[in-house]
């Protein structure tokens, strides 16, 4: 967004002595709001007058073509995609980011990413994390701008024995650092080996407890996952190979919080389900605010599936990604 100020039908205003270079104190006020980048109140002081005048002037530097601002076509674009987007999806909010041709998009989209979750979080918040390359950039590029109190940031599936590079608890661990929030990671394995050792650790207290925790989360940040041969989910360990080609034989277009979805959005259950420690795509559309931050070619049918069937209500995509979407 720029600013640009021109002298048009100047209103001489005689009650304050003005620099040689203004008649209008109205066109001084907008000189230093705009160009000097001063405060209102440091005006107003410089002026001589009250802050409101100078909320005043401003306006009427507006209304009479003094300051025209203009928005760069580049934002205009991707407010506009932003909003057909959250039409289309039925979200309650999309965030954009251009689209660069760079290595870097996981680190651009967990900043974008990092900045929408910064901005929700209220004290008192329970913050549930899931896991991936794209979560990790979020857990690692948060910032709060001003500390907030009674903050909790609670694992949302299992511990996995495959890469920590982008593991659960490394996830939930870097982002309690970050916003110095309690941190509660999952006491147990993403996947057990029988269904019954599964409902047996699930009756432990302790587990019990952590989820609760789980299911009372305020807001939570996931990723979305293809299921090609180099897919994150394929290097993740919580499944062996064939376990991810059954589920594919099977229609999987996508994995979000180690769950599959077919095309429609729709869970594929199967054995792996009946053996995952973690939170079910039914809980996780029980929480309220639900932010996916996802991006690139290879995810758009996967991106496709999540959004349309109902896991986020805030979206976090790159300018590439959502135009592809709108055509689908």
């Amino acid at each position: 967004m720029s600013e640009m100020i021109s002298e048009k039908n100047p209103a001489p205003d005689r009650s304050l002595t003005l620099p040689t270079e203004f008649d209008d104190a109205v066109v001084w006020a907008a000189w230093l709001y705009y160009a000097d980048q001063l405060t209102q109140s440091e005006i107003a002081k410089r002026l001589g007058v009250s802050r409101a005048t100078i909320v005043n002037y401003l306006q009427e530097a507006r209304e009479r073509g003094i300051v025209s601002i203009r928005i760069s076509s580049e934002a205009n674009g991707r407010t506009t995609l932003a909003r057909k987007l959250t039409e289309k999806y039925g979200l309650d909010g999309v965030f954009v980011i251009p689209s660069l041709d760079d290595p870097h998009l996981v680190d651009r989209l967990g900043e974008a990413g990092a900045r929408v979750l910064a901005e929700q979080i209220k004290p008192g918040d329970t913050i549930g994390v899931a896991w991936g390359r794209t979560v990790l950039a979020v857990a690692d590029l948060i910032s709060l701008p001003q500390p907030i109190e009674n903050l909790t940031v609670v694992q949302v599936t299992g511990s996995s024995t495959g890469s920590p590079d982008f593991s659960a608890e490394l996830c939930t661990s870097v982002m309690s650092s970050r916003i110095k929030a309690r941190c509660v990671n999952l006491l147990a394995p993403a996947v057990l080996t029988t269904r019954e050792l599964k409902e047996m650790l699930l009756d432990e207290p302790v587990l019990k407890k952590q989820f609760e925790l789980i299911h009372s989360t305020d807001r939570i940040v996931f990723g979305v996952g293809d299921i090609g041969v180099k897919s994150t989910v394929r290097a993740s360990g919580i499944a062996s190979q064939e376990d991810i080609d059954e589920y594919v034989r099977h229609g999987a277009v996508g994995v979000i919080i180690g769950r599959f979805i077919d095309a429609a959005g729709r869970p594929l259950l199967g054995d792996l389900d009946d053996r995952m420690v973690g939170l079910a795509l039914e809980e996780l559309q029980q929480v309220p605010s639900r932010i996916c931050v996802a991006g690139g070619k290879t995810k758009i049918t996967a991106i496709h599936a999540t959004l349309i069937g109902g896991y986020a209500t805030h979206f976090v995509t790159d300018i590439a990604t959502g135009e592809a979407l709108l055509g689908k």
